[in-house]
């Protein structure tokens, strides 16, 4: 099984009474609650932790766009997958993604990623999402009922950009290119692989199958919660007539580790009640903009989390305030999953065999957790809770979705500052 460290880089420094005071962490949030001066330590420490993760050994660190938020501090996430590229030597790159439909043109996408691929020598993911309402319909102005279109024109001209040789015309309904030939082109061929993030849209499942992509549910809600969305998954591969390979999927979930199950609750309440208390704090305004889903997924029933996470903000704030914001009712509900190392690691066996799941993302860095308890909960993890995962699935399954980097051999490694990197190998 991979296993795969993910950051999404929450402002840290968001107020006590951030609720009572503004309506949502996204879209119209104050932009006067940002720092930039504490941001520049923000950056640097997540960045520290990611590399830290890569050195512990995990499998790939993650990142993911995300725009006019206090949620997420990546409105370029492929920014700081390109740094990563340069400081990291093993570690996949999981750019969980870029969301198509905000590009103009796309072809910016499929150079980008391209770039991020060649610098860390093929050792890219690349994701693609449809994106959040939030940050498509509202801080980018698309309309709703054609951005799925927009993301499918996209997503056509960025894979015919990477497997075509020659220049070419592109004459799509959103996208007009007359020369199409971009520099640079991806190490991995035909393409690096392809992951889809999404919240369980029945269109984004049958066109995963149909492209032969992964999907992935990065749930806010944890394991208990994403059993339904992951059972519609499975339940429509089973239709389309596709294999159960628990690698065609992904899924994140939150974790917090310590030596003893108490401390484990003391360590990581503040950090889980900031992330459901603030970083979720989300106006139902924002939440489901006409159009933007459809009618297949209305009619099969799948709850958006973005509309979960406002209406527990709003509508059910006054009878299920505890459910919201307390860590007791946040880790019973299975949100967080928190203990000692050997509870954790028993604990995610039974996800990953429950929700058949391959890929399994790891949010040990949330909420306005400090760099020293991040850096602490990914070593006890590294250390302690993924040998104990490290054996699901590989004596059965082949994961056809993962990079295929170039050779140890053929790749630059990184070099402490002032020396030289050691240089690759000659053809």
């Amino acid at each position: 099984m991979k296993q795969m460290w993910f950051h999404l880089m929450p402002y840290t420094e968001l107020p006590d009474d951030f609720r009572d005071k503004h309506p949502s962490v996204w879209v119209d949030i104050d932009s006067r609650l940002f720092n930039p001066e504490r941001a520049h330590i923000m950056y640097n420490d997540f960045m520290d932790e990611l590399e830290y993760a890569a050195e512990m050994g995990f499998d790939a660190v993650c990142v993911n766009e995300h725009h006019a938020n206090g949620y997420g501090l990546m409105p370029s996430p492929n920014l700081i997958a390109s740094a990563l590229a340069r400081r990291t030597s093993d570690a996949m790159l999981c750019v969980m993604g870029n969301s198509l439909a905000l590009y103009n043109p796309p072809l910016r996408v499929a150079e980008e990623f391209a770039m991020i691929d060649c610098i860390s020598g093929g050792r890219l993911i690349a994701g693609f999402p449809v994106g959040t309402p939030m940050d498509t319909c509202y801080a980018y102005a698309q309309n709703p009922s054609m951005l799925r279109a927009r993301y499918l024109e996209a997503h056509d001209l960025v894979m015919k950009a990477w497997q075509t040789p020659e220049t070419f015309s592109f004459n799509g309904r959103f996208n007009q290119l007359r020369y199409a030939n971009i520099w640079p082109r991806p190490v991995q061929k035909p393409h690096p692989p392809v992951w889809i993030p999404g919240g369980g849209s029945v269109e984004t499942w049958r066109w995963c199958a149909e492209m032969d992509y992964v999907y992935c549910y990065l749930s806010y809600f944890g394991y208990k919660a994403g059993q339904a969305t992951m059972k519609g998954f499975w339940d429509e591969m089973d239709r389309l007539g596709k294999d159960r390979n628990p690698y065609r999927a992904g899924f994140l979930q939150f974790v917090g580790v310590a030596d003893t199950h108490d401390e484990a609750m003391q360590l990581y309440r503040e950090p889980a009640e900031y992330f459901y208390g603030r970083c979720l704090h989300v106006s139902a305004q924002w939440a489901n903009p006409p159009g933007y889903t459809s009618e297949a997924t209305i009619r099969a029933g799948v709850e958006s989390q973005i509309g979960r996470a406002a209406g527990l903000m709003q509508k059910e704030i006054l009878k299920a305030r505890r459910a919201v914001t307390e860590m007791r009712d946040i880790v019973d509900a299975g949100y967080v999953i928190v203990g000692t190392p050997d509870e954790v690691a028993e604990r995610l066996r039974e996800v990953a065999k429950t929700l058949n799941v391959g890929h399994l993302m790891y949010l040990l860095q949330y909420g306005n957790m400090s760099k020293q308890l991040a850096l602490y909960n990914t070593r006890l993890f590294a250390e302690k809770v993924m040998p104990q995962l490290r054996d699901l699935f590989d004596d059965r399954w082949e994961d056809r979705w993962w990079p295929k980097p170039m050779a140890a051999h053929r790749r630059v490694e990184p070099a402490p500052l002032g020396e030289r990197p050691r240089r690759a190998a000659a053809e």
